[in-house]
């Protein structure tokens, strides 16, 4: 295993506007490139992250990503948490269908973020909210 130099093990970044998606991506891809991701890994972590971001502006208005540098038992990785406390999702497995939107986009987001990452576990109420992680594990 190789050794990187120590890098910020959790990074918060407020999203409530486009400008703040982009903040968001550019940490990740940082903190990815740091653990020692591929730059193909690394883009996939920034598009994850780009995706979730966009949920929040577009849904929720506001919320945070959280981005963790996670230590399996014998592998690391980046978690990404992301959370609002917007109107929430009333049918969860309805919205990780491909082609499913209620804005009129492509209905790619939720689904292709479960595709690029490793794990990822969406929980969601009405009057609480939605909260998204994903892991990313390093090869």
């Amino acid at each position: 295993m190789r050794e990187f130099q120590a890098v910020e093990d959790k990074i918060h970044v407020s999203i409530n506007s486009d400008q703040d998606i982009v903040t968001a991506r550019q940490k990740g891809r940082s903190l990815a490139a740091a653990v020692g991701f591929s730059s193909g890994d690394a883009t996939l972590i920034a598009t994850a992250i780009s995706e979730l971001a966009r949920n929040i502006v577009t849904y929720a208005k506001s919320g945070e990503i959280q981005l963790t540098v996670i230590n399996g038992s014998a592998r690391q990785g980046i978690q990404l948490v992301a959370y609002d406390e917007g109107p929430g999702i009333p049918d969860i497995p309805q919205a990780l269908r491909d082609g499913f939107s209620t804005s009129g986009s492509l209905g790619l987001g939720l689904p292709g973020v479960k595709r690029l990452m490793d794990e990822f576990e969406i929980v969601s109420a009405e009057t609480s909210g939605t909260t998204v992680t994903a892991k990313k594990w390093r090869p």
